[in-house]
């Protein structure tokens, strides 16, 4: 299902609405993936301070592609896929980009569930608690992002399933793959 950030933008609004942008419409076309790689850790256990984590977007407009790449140590991999939207839609509207039609394809059902169930906007009105009242993971990197998103009218979101044939995704893959490989 393809949503768009117009309905989230709108809090208090509780309709949906299908987008209309799709592949062969959009203005913008838009990847993002985050990564991180656990030496010797067991499910369950903390990431490590020197554990390698990554995050990487692609923009495709016309012919024309953008991509960035960045990483830190001792992150987590959730934390990687919200950074990658963040950077990514900051690098949009830094460049007056916001205002077309946008489709935005992650692999990353923690990043699209937060934006598409509005889980952003509830942890945001509970002070930035969880349904449970534990503190939100990644708190700063979504007070950002639900700052940023009422900026973009035309911004749909979808879901690819990661290491697939999808040829943005495999892009973004292997470009925070690579930041990590240079990590020292």
């Amino acid at each position: 299902m393809t949503t768009t950030a117009e309905s989230y933008a709108a809090t208090d609004s509780d309709h949906k609405r299908e987008s209309k942008i799709h592949t062969a419409t959009a203005d913008v076309l838009l990847w993002t993936d985050g990564g991180s790689r656990n030496h010797g850790n067991k499910l369950g256990q903390h990431v490590k301070k020197d554990d390698k984590a990554a995050w990487a977007f692609l923009i495709k407009m016309n012919e024309e592609k953008i991509y960035r790449s960045g990483g830190e140590f001792g992150a987590t991999n959730n934390r990687m896929e919200v950074m990658a939207l963040l950077r990514a839609l900051a690098y949009l509207l830094e460049h007056d980009l916001q205002s077309g039609s946008i489709l935005a394809t992650l692999d990353s059902k923690y990043v699209l569930d937060a934006i598409q169930k509005k889980w952003i906007y509830s942890w945001k009105k509970r002070g930035w608690k969880t349904s449970n009242g534990a503190d939100v993971a990644n708190k700063e990197l979504w007070m950002e992002l639900v700052t940023i998103l009422p900026h973009f009218p035309h911004l749909a979101f979808q879901w690819t399933k990661g290491h697939q044939k999808n040829e943005g995704n495999v892009f973004v893959d292997q470009l925070l793959n690579q930041t990590m490989d240079r990590m020292d």
